[in-house]
C-alpha cells in the first residue's frame, strides 16, 4: 500500500478543501403558473407535477409565514 514520503502542508490541505462548498439549490420554473419551484417537485402555487393537477393548492394567506402576519 501507498504511504505518503512528506506531510502535507497546512496550505495545501486548505487549497484542496476550499473546493467544498454549498451550492445554491437549482430552481426551475414551473411551466403552468411560472412560479419558481424546485425540479420534481410539485409546485406549492399551482399544484401542478408533471402535466396534471396533484395537489389542491393552499390559499395565499396559508402559505404565507406567521411572522408576516
Amino acid at each position: 500500500m501507498a504511504v505518503p514520503k512528506q506531510k502535507q502542508s497546512h496550505s495545501r490541505t486548505n487549497k484542496r478543501r476550499s473546493q467544498y462548498k454549498v451550492d445554491a439549490p437549482t430552481v426551475n420554473e414551473c411551466p403552468q403558473c411560472h412560479a419558481p419551484r424546485l425540479p420534481h417537485r410539485v409546485c406549492a402555487a399551482c399544484g401542478y407535477y408533471g402535466g396534471r393537477q396533484v395537489l389542491q393548492p393552499k390559499p395565499e394567506r396559508e402559505r404565507e409565514s406567521p411572522e408576516s402576519q
